[in-house]
């Protein structure tokens, strides 16, 4: 029996579909279906109730995912503690961060950290939420930096920058001239904005809906950057982090104004799987990040 077909398994039953489960480890559902039956006939029971709708475990098979879930996490620490053993040159962090944060704001943290450990390999990634979660989770990525981190049984979640929200306007708007804003101003405005069900999106959302105001969309995108690009050619307004704007604020393509009801921030958070095993470097990341913040 291999680990791989434990997870292949546990992942069944939490998502309770062969098609999900085929997806996410790049298979057929033929094949996970030959996996299952594998198990099944090892262990001479059926795990899987493939007559209900969603699919669900019997009991023989929610016993064998409650040990499965246990197997492959000490496995994964078993892992965590031979990586310990090497030597400090080979030490490597994992970090996965939102597009955002990534650009914007980790790199000066990077900096200080490969000041103090030159010899630790740091390797970033720019992802979006979603997947930054389900690699944190699979055990692929070690350190996290999301938007409005959500709470999570399986997660540790600490808190990282409050970052600035302002308007962010093109500076040939009309509103590029006021030295401040008030959020009402954006009544019917046409807004350039994350896409639907992104933690940012949701935050902002709320805030319309807190001041009772209604924009127009225009455009809706996955990331900052291109956000960003539509603003420059006065395609709309939108609300954006401070951090995010910096250089284009300073080079004169788009205008950031506060607005005057309320300093108006985004939470971000740093996200670890519960339970992992994390190397000395890793823990050092963290608590450079936290320690700074």
């Amino acid at each position: 029996m291999h680990i791989e077909t434990l997870k292949i398994f546990c992942d069944l039953v939490e998502l309770r579909s062969f098609s999900k489960t085929a997806d996410k480890h790049f298979l057929s559902q033929s094949a996970v279906s030959q996996q299952l039956a594998q198990l099944e006939l090892a262990h001479k029971c059926q795990l899987i109730d493939r007559k209900k709708r969603p699919i669900e475990p019997t009991k023989e098979g929610q016993l064998f995912y409650n040990a499965a879930t246990e197997i492959i996490e000490r496995y994964e620490q078993l892992k965590s503690e031979l990586n310990e053993l090497k030597s400090s040159s080979g030490s490597r962090i994992n970090i996965a961060a939102i597009y955002s944060i990534g650009m914007h704001t980790l790199p000066g943290y990077v900096k200080k950290f490969m000041v103090k450990y030159p010899n630790v390999n740091v390797h970033i990634e720019y992802l979006g939420a979603d997947k930054i979660y389900e690699l944190i989770l699979s055990g692929d990525i070690d350190i996290g930096l999301v938007a409005v981190p959500k709470k999570d049984k399986r997660l540790d979640v600490y808190d990282f920058e409050d970052e600035p929200l302002v308007l962010a306007c093109s500076p040939t708007h009309p509103l590029s001239r006021e030295p401040q804003v008030d959020i009402h101003q954006l009544q019917f405005e046409r807004f350039i904005g994350f896409e639907k069900d992104t933690p940012t999106r949701i935050w902002i959302d709320n805030i319309f809906q807190h001041y009772n105001i209604v924009v127009r969309p225009v455009m809706e995108f996955d990331n900052v950057e291109t956000i960003k690009r539509a603003v420059e050619i006065n395609s709309g307004v939108s609300i954006l982090p401070q951090t995010a704007i910096l250089q284009e604020v300073s080079s004169g393509t788009i205008k950031a104004i506060v607005f005057s009801n309320e300093e108006f921030i985004r939470p971000t958070g740093i996200i670890i799987r519960k339970g992992k095993i994390l190397s000395q470097a890793s823990r050092d990341c963290i608590e450079l990040l936290c320690k700074q913040v």
